[in-house]
């Protein structure tokens, strides 16, 4: 499968990411498609810089798709970036820009994610996960945050209320069109 040529990725590193551990590229069978759920990218950017744990790092995923498509690599396949419990060595996280449940994410009366994703997301999604797949050889499942992390936490605004602690992509993620133009199994 050719490189697709209107794929253009955009290379900023983190500050940490030498801090964050390695792998083989062979270890990578995943693709975790997230979204923000923060109003743009340059709140993304400040979100993934903070130092979080111990070893100096943060929680980030390694590609960002921003509203016009374009794609930022913040951390390279060969790391380990910290975007989902209990999967991050064997896979990627691709986040997309979307406000999602921002900024009220565990408050029960605010659980819509009503932005759509736009068509050059989309797209560019599209040739990513393509060229990743080319890349990539065992690279062959792909699933949201959601159908990964399905725990349930005590809501902000009243804790005898449970609501989803990962919600995304969500609802408006076009899910058909993204899986009929990719070589990747979603795992539900």
């Amino acid at each position: 499968m050719p490189t697709p040529p209107n794929l253009r990725v955009v290379d900023q590193p983190l500050p940490y990411v030498d801090r964050l551990g390695e792998r083989s590229l062979a270890d990578i069978e995943l693709v975790v498609i997230h979204c923000t759920e923060l109003p743009d990218l340059a709140t993304a950017r400040e979100y993934g810089e903070r130092v979080r744990y111990d070893s100096g790092t943060g929680n980030s995923g390694h590609y960002y798709i921003d509203r016009d498509g374009t794609v930022l690599r913040y951390v390279p396949e060969e790391r380990i970036a910290h975007h989902v419990r209990g999967q991050n060595p064997r896979s990627l996280g691709i986040e997309l820009v979307n406000t999602g449940r921002y900024p009220h994410w565990l408050d029960s009366r605010h659980q819509a994610m009503d932005e759509a994703y736009t068509d050059a997301q989309v797209e560019s999604l599209v040739a990513l996960l393509q060229d990743l797949a080319a890349r990539l050889p065992t690279l062959r499942h792909i699933a949201g945050h959601e159908d990964l992390d399905r725990e349930r936490v005590p809501a902000s605004d009243d804790p005898a209320v449970l609501v989803h602690r990962k919600l995304d992509p969500g609802p408006r993620f076009p899910w058909e069109r993204v899986l009929a133009q990719v070589p990747l199994q979603r795992l539900l």
